[in-house]
């Protein structure tokens, strides 16, 4: 049995992971979601990592994945604990010293042009579902106060020692296939794996996902 910490990116929540958490659990395996503490904000991105660690405890083994924003955490966790493995799903890559708020110019993340949330991040995912995510997301992010975290430069001077992964989701408008292979290349080194699906795959494929996640070695 593995566990598999699941971090949410900006402006979600613990709920964005509800389906792919009964998906490995079917599979026999254990999993923590956290909301993240972005409401106060004098938290740090070690205080949002921190977050997670507590909630993973002693469980291992441990596969960390981190969607979207949460790019800027999941490598914390892993320097931290240890972990059997990271997955970057179709996430932000820091490099030491980069504030999140310079990612975007620095990085070349083009403008997706789409306004609509549900266009933009939730095209695939039913309409019933996703204005439930979008509801209860919204109010957690109508009290969201990054200050610090977004200002704060990332805090590593290199990247954690744990097997790496990067998914990229091939039907993703907010990071498209064209940019995440690209930011992957200059930032991991590495060839990303694919699958089909938009930004919030965790909610349109959470089977295929789970699948996808359950199939990584964590050893013992």
């Amino acid at each position: 049995m593995t566990t598999f910490a699941l971090i949410h990116g900006g402006g979600g929540s613990a709920f964005d992971w509800h389906l792919v958490e009964a998906e490995l659990r079917e599979r026999g395996h254990d999993t923590v979601a956290v909301t993240l503490p972005m409401s106060d904000p004098e938290e740090t991105l070690w205080d949002y990592a921190g977050s997670v660690v507590q909630a993973i405890g002693e469980r291992r083994p441990l596969v960390v994945v981190a969607h979207s924003w949460g790019g800027f955490i999941g490598p914390l966790v892993c320097a931290r604990v240890e972990a059997a493995a990271l997955v970057m799903l179709t996430a932000m890559i820091p490099s030491p010293g980069e504030p999140p708020e310079e990612w975007w110019g620095r990085s070349g993340h083009p403008s997706p042009g789409i306004d609509d949330e549900y266009q933009l991040y939730l095209q695939d995912v039913p309409r019933e579902l996703a204005e439930r995510v979008l509801a209860h997301d919204g109010e957690l992010a109508a009290k969201m106060s990054m200050d610090r975290a977004y200002r704060q430069p990332w805090p590593l001077d290199a990247w954690p020692d744990v097997p790496t992964r990067y998914l990229l989701c091939r039907d993703d408008r907010f990071f498209p296939p064209e940019f995440v292979r690209r930011h992957v290349a200059e930032r991991l080194g590495v060839i990303p794996d694919e699958m089909p699906g938009g930004h919030m795959v965790m909610l349109s494929r959470p089977g295929e996902l789970a699948g996808y996640l359950a199939g990584i070695p964590a050893g013992g």
